[in-house]
């Protein structure tokens, strides 16, 4: 009973399949679309990702953001500097999670980190987190393609903020970080912020904010997003892209993340694109090594990046990010039966 109840909810409230119902209804009873036409795949994918997205988004949002807000940069920096060695970057990369920031806007709060003296391993591990994983992104996850995946995803991306952190520490890297990062200013201890005592008021203000702020920045990605996953699950014939990105091409996972790299966008973007790719037959971990190349490596970020350490850094970073990206795009497409 308890998992019926579970799995009714799970579908209702996640799914939304009372949304699915409705739009396929509208399409096919109301306007005469065919329902094996590809004009219907696509319009009713297009339509309810959106309204799904777009709903969920800012009901996560909110209770993520109210969560968020009991961890400002000054309470994070505070609780990372109390951890040393791999603990520090296991507590660095679960506070990754935490914070509501992308690639790019992840880059000034690792400056700050950086500057207050944290290791630069600790640190990475944070900026490694942060844009590939957060509470929102979690339930969508489950949302689109089940708890198991959700969590594994989560479970990958923590290991590779950890172990890319770790790696940048036992290379000991602090020396290619350009020099006004790390240098005292007036040679000025770096002075703590005296954190501001939020009420429960202020809290819900800041949630409510948040919700404005990410959906005013995220919304044409979502859009652009769903319309390609819909472009690819109605049109596109599955034949075609599963000799690009099936599992019969042994490079499928090295391609999907090369080509996630130079784009800009975030998990909710990234997402109706995985989910039409896995519909037309492409692997799991080849799926969500494109969303990962996307949410990580982006071009901005990277150029951003580049401004505050040295080139070998840099690379050493990329290429400890991609390789664990790779590695766990081909390790859930040998063992992605176990997530169905």
């Amino acid at each position: 009973m308890i998992k019926n109840i579970f799995s009714w909810l799970n579908d209702q409230l996640l799914k939304m399949k009372w949304l699915e119902d409705i739009i396929n209804w509208l399409f096919s009873d109301l306007f005469g679309i065919n329902e094996e036409s590809l004009l219907f795949k696509s319009l009713s994918f297009f339509v309810y990702d959106v309204i799904k997205i777009f709903i969920l988004l800012s009901v996560l949002i909110f209770l993520a953001s109210y969560i968020q807000s009991y961890f400002s940069p000054e309470r994070t920096r505070k609780i990372l500097s109390k951890f040393k060695g791999i603990w520090a970057n296991i507590i660095s990369a679960l506070l990754g999670t935490l914070t509501p920031f992308c690639s790019c806007s992840s880059i000034p709060i690792f400056i700050g980190f950086t500057k207050a003296g944290l290791p630069i391993g600790v640190t990475f591990s944070f900026l490694i987190s942060s844009p590939l994983v957060d509470l929102a992104s979690i339930l969508l996850l489950a949302n689109f393609f089940g708890w198991k995946i959700a969590l594994a995803y989560v479970v990958v991306g923590l290991v590779i903020a950890v172990i890319g952190g770790s790696l940048i520490s036992i290379f000991k890297m602090e020396k290619y970080v350009e020099s006004f990062i790390t240098e005292k200013q007036d040679n000025v201890e770096y002075q703590e912020i005296e954190e501001v005592k939020l009420t429960k008021k202020d809290r819900v203000k800041y949630s409510f904010q948040q919700v404005k702020e990410i959906i005013r920045k995220v919304w044409l990605y979502i859009l652009i997003g769903v319309g390609i996953g819909a472009i690819i699950h109605g049109f596109i014939p599955q034949s075609f892209v599963e000799s690009i990105l099936g599992s019969k091409n042994p490079f499928s996972v090295i391609l999907a993340t090369i080509v996630g790299i130079p784009m800009y966008a975030d998990i909710f973007g990234t997402l109706p694109i995985a989910e039409a790719l896995i519909l037309k037959g492409v692997g799991i971990g080849t799926a969500l090594s494109f969303m990962m190349a996307v949410t990580a490596l982006s071009l901005p970020s990277i150029i951003m990046l580049k401004k505050v350490v040295k080139t070998k850094l840099l690379l050493t970073f990329m290429g400890i990010v991609i390789i664990g990206i790779i590695v766990m795009g081909y390790l859930f497409n040998f063992i992605g039966y176990l997530f169905i």
